[in-house]
């Protein structure tokens, strides 16, 4: 038991211990704590001074560093794309900042945005399965040849490659109804947002992806391994942007900076698809918009590269090509009359009658 005894000897040990404290403190202990603590509290302004210093100067560098890109940049990319069509596909989500500025950019490369489409959540959405499979079943023979075990997403990313590329066997010129009936399919059954109508076949494709899709929280218990992260969206994208290089005469995707599971980093770790695909991250940049005309043009060229400031990039920059001038048809380079040319023909007949 402890009696009240023990609680006095304790109250008095408190008070003694107090005592001590304060005498030592107010004594022989005062001007070496004192100095001590104000000594450390000048090396902390002094640190912190140093440091602000530091920061303003790195965002002076960084500000004309900015500058400099932004100035260059026009001068990097300027006709680099000439003449060519581009039709843009945004695969996850819209984005007008970025895609205004990134439209800019391929201006300024020479080349013109022809079409923009927006896929759906329904294009990726597992609870759509059945769906798409009943529209890619609809798509019959449309779409040329195709691996009798192509998947539905294989047969709907084709079409969409058709759509945006397919042109008249007469006129390069003219989009081809077949792909004019494809791109109001995919539309009709909510899988494509027409974002801009297309008037013009495009030659290359950009695909432009968001960031990684947000992933659950592992549900494994101590000592056992997570559960891998749901690729099933991105890997339905990757179908779309294989399907854009089958098709047209290169393709492109391009994202923000590149982390684990986004579209970018799924091509970059995959040794197959990097080997055809070529990509660009950091699109929210300067760096990575003025990649985005230059990296097509490699890709034109027959280069393909994964350009980017990350580890898994293999370039920052793509290599500088020279692209030939673009070769149109018409229909009148094939012998097939153009209404004007009946109108001539017509006018011939009825001065020969008379």
């Amino acid at each position: 038991m402890i009696d009240f005894r023990y609680h006095i000897v304790s109250l008095i040990s408190v008070f003694l211990a107090l005592a001590v404290g304060i005498i030592l403190g107010a004594g022989p202990l005062q001007g070496a704590i004192g100095d001590q603590l104000t000594g450390q509290v000048e090396q902390l302004r002094t640190e912190r001074n140093d440091l602000r210093d530091q920061l303003d100067r790195a965002n002076v560098t960084l500000g004309d560093d900015a500058r400099y890109i932004e100035a260059a940049g026009p001068q990097l990319v300027a006709g680099s794309l000439q003449d060519r069509r581009v039709a843009v596909v945004d695969l996850d989500g819209a984005d007008r900042e970025r895609d205004d500025a990134i439209t800019e950019q391929l201006e300024t490369a020479g080349a013109a945005v022809v079409g923009h489409v927006r896929l759906t959540d329904a294009w990726t959405s597992q609870d759509e399965e059945s769906a798409r499979q009943t529209v890619a079943e609809g798509l019959g023979d449309k779409l040329g040849e195709m691996p009798q075990d192509a998947t539905p997403e294989q047969r709907l990313s084709r079409a969409l490659a058709l759509a945006l590329t397919g042109s008249t066997p007469a006129s390069s010129e003219e989009r081809s109804p077949e792909a004019i009936e494809l791109e109001a399919l995919l539309e009709r059954f909510a899988l494509v947002d027409v974002v801009t109508e297309q008037t013009f076949p495009a030659d290359v494709v950009l695909l432009l992806g968001g960031p990684a899709p947000e992933q659950a929280a592992p549900t494994g218990e101590e000592g056992e391994e997570a559960p891998a992260p749901d690729t099933y969206v991105v890997d339905i994208e990757v179908q779309v942007a294989v399907a854009a290089q089958e098709v047209a005469e290169a393709a492109l995707v391009a994202g923000p900076t590149a982390v684990s599971g986004d579209v970018v980093s799924t091509i970059r770790a995959n040794e197959d698809l990097a080997s055809t695909l070529s990509t660009v991250s950091g699109v929210e940049g300067e760096p990575g918009r003025i990649n985005v005309p230059l990296a097509l043009a490699a890709r034109v060229a027959g280069e393909v590269g994964q350009f980017g400031f990350e580890e898994s990039a293999t370039a920052v920059l793509p290599p500088a090509v020279e692209l030939p001038p673009v070769t149109r048809t018409t229909a009148s380079d094939t012998g097939t009359p153009t209404s004007g040319d009946a109108d001539v023909e017509q006018t011939d007949a009825d001065a020969g009658e008379g």
